[in-house]
């Protein structure tokens, strides 16, 4: 039974069931899209319900992401680690996409500084999550604000979600300290420390000759609150 628990069929088997989860989450958060998308507070009586909908569905589906990336790093062949090439402005396209209506429904500004040049080596879809993520966390200390950014920082590239809110709490800023992995956040009372980890596992899933990515969290920055710091060599 113990050598059951383990095996590859085993973790082939969860990871197919987190897919089909993440696709059915993915219609439900579409059905909610447009509806919201159509409708307004003073046309919809149950806007604010179903945005607080979106939002909760999207922080499944980011919850699912992360188990699948976490399956990708085990080398399974079903979920292969695939880096291609990538404009980072198109990447960050598809962030906005994703996040254009719940950001609208939460009556929240999303500002971009994007350098167009930019081109990065990297798993779309893992990076494309983490930085939805990071945009969904962010909604939660924000008032009413989000910046965007990314830019070349020593050869490498450094994305960066800013929020105007009070910043991280402590527990979480040591947390997203580098170096700190075993920080005594509790994953199962602290879903942002859960997305936290995920997300630090797949950046040091790029790497380029000897070094590899990485992310952490700082206060202030040109808003004043919370930054997200994912870096990629």
């Amino acid at each position: 039974m113990e050598d059951a628990q383990y095996s590859p069929e085993l973790f082939l088997f969860l990871a197919s069931t987190a897919h089909d989860m993440k696709n059915s989450i993915s219609v439900v958060s579409g059905t909610l899209e447009r509806l919201l998308d159509g409708a307004s507070p003073e046309t919809e009586k149950a806007y604010a319900q179903m945005a607080q909908m979106l939002y909760q569905t999207r922080r499944l589906n980011d919850n699912l992401m992360q188990l699948l990336a976490l399956y990708k790093q085990v080398g399974k062949p079903a979920y292969p680690f695939d880096v291609q090439p990538l404009e980072v402005s198109q990447l960050v396209e598809q962030v906005v996409a994703l996040e254009r209506v719940l950001l609208e429904s939460r009556g929240v500004t999303l500002e971009l500084d994007v350098d167009p040049e930019l081109i990065a080596h990297v798993d779309e879809d893992l990076i494309v999550g983490v930085v939805s993520h990071a945009i969904n966390n962010a909604l939660h200390y924000t008032r009413d604000r989000i910046r965007l950014s990314a830019r070349d920082v020593d050869g490498d590239l450094e994305i960066r979600v800013e929020d105007n809110g009070a910043g991280f709490p402590p527990a979480l800023l040591a947390a997203g300290t580098p170096g700190s992995r075993d920080s005594g956040v509790n994953f199962l009372t602290n879903s942002a420390g859960l997305g936290l980890y995920f997300s630090g596992e797949v950046a040091r899933m790029h790497r380029h000759r000897e070094r590899h990515g990485a992310v952490r969290l700082e206060n202030g920055g040109p808003l004043g609150g919370g930054c997200f710091i994912l870096t990629l060599p």
